[in-house]
């Protein structure tokens, strides 16, 4: 499963963990400017934003799973299984597949506002990228410097939701994810208050019992509240060095590790990789699960009038700084 968060200090951030117990030996993938995004359904884009971000290439064609564009929007597809329902091709829509998603907002979207006024026509339509790669059940956040929404493509339609706290994981539906913020509005970062009787002489035994009941499993919902209380309540100074480790504390007070989630035989989810993304400078950050020293792949290092894809495999071997 996975968890996505956005962060703002002096400059914005977003990013997310993928969990997953596979790698598609994704890489960090930059598309220039030039490069010529073909779509199934519509009219191919040959000039667009420059878009940098973590995907598997594919017949030379980047299936990003995160990713920003130069204007600082970025967006990101979480597993959704279950819920995701793709529809026919219509006829007067913008016929989307699922995959083509990230690249047709990304390419030409600078901000919120013009997203939605492009999901106004948008049709996310039942396309699997080839026989080998079927459709992934999905849904996105997407978020600009000030502001995250929600898309579902459901049995019942597009439905578009506001994200006040600009955070996102798995089942269930959204709506579902905020209403039960309800039941956790008592927690807090403070030393608990004895509401529970007047009668009674309650011991404050430890620190942080003001935060009793967050949820601590790995369950998606679970996460969401997790993930939700620990960035809202998060203090970061304002440099980069400082934004980039509070913004991978927060994640990874939700990461998954190996053997804690077995999805049978002798496989086990854990988080793949972690990315922080600063869409303002249009840094990409990441960890991965056997190197946490904190990786960068700045895009305007590179040549973004171009054609061509840039690829970079990620460094997976542990770095480790002796001292004697």
């Amino acid at each position: 499963m996975c968890t996505a968060i956005t962060y703002n200090t002096k400059d914005h951030y977003f990013g997310r963990n993928l969990d997953l117990e596979y790698s598609y030996n994704e890489t960090i993938t930059i598309t220039p400017r030039n490069y010529p995004f073909k779509f199934r359904k519509v009219d191919d884009i040959n000039k667009h934003y420059a878009i940098i971000g973590m995907a598997y290439v594919s017949d030379n064609y980047p299936l990003y799973y995160d990713a920003i564009n130069e204007k600082g929007l970025g967006m990101a597809g979480l597993n959704f299984p279950k819920n995701a329902n793709y529809k026919e091709e219509q006829i007067g829509k913008d016929n989307i597949a699922s995959f083509e998603f990230i690249p047709w907002i990304l390419s030409q979207c600078s901000n919120i506002k013009e997203v939605k006024e492009l999901l106004n026509k948008i049709n996310i339509v039942n396309i699997d990228f080839s026989s080998k790669l079927p459709a992934s059940a999905l849904h996105w956040i997407i978020s600009d410097k000030e502001n995250s929404i929600t898309v579902e493509s459901v049995k019942e339609g597009l439905k578009i939701y506001d994200n006040p706290v600009g955070v996102l994981t798995n089942n269930p539906t959204f709506d579902i994810h905020m209403f039960n913020l309800n039941n956790y509005m008592s927690l807090s970062i403070e030393t608990p208050v004895n509401n529970f009787s007047k009668k009674l002489d309650f011991d404050i035994y430890s620190r942080g019992m003001g935060a009793l009941g967050l949820p601590g499993d790995l369950s998606s919902a679970s996460r969401f509240v997790k993930a939700t209380f620990t960035k809202m309540n998060s203090l970061s100074g304002n440099t980069e060095s400082e934004s980039i480790s509070q913004f991978f504390h927060i994640l990874g007070s939700v990461d998954q590790q190996r053997g804690c989630v077995h999805m049978g035989e002798d496989k086990y989810e854990i988080t793949i990789y972690s990315s922080c993304c600063n869409m303002d400078k249009g840094i990409y950050y990441y960890t991965t699960y056997e190197n946490s020293q904190i990786t960068a792949v700045d895009m305007y290092k590179e040549n973004l009038d171009s054609e061509k894809l840039i690829n970079y495999d990620l460094v997976k071997g542990q770095h480790i700084l002796m001292q004697n």
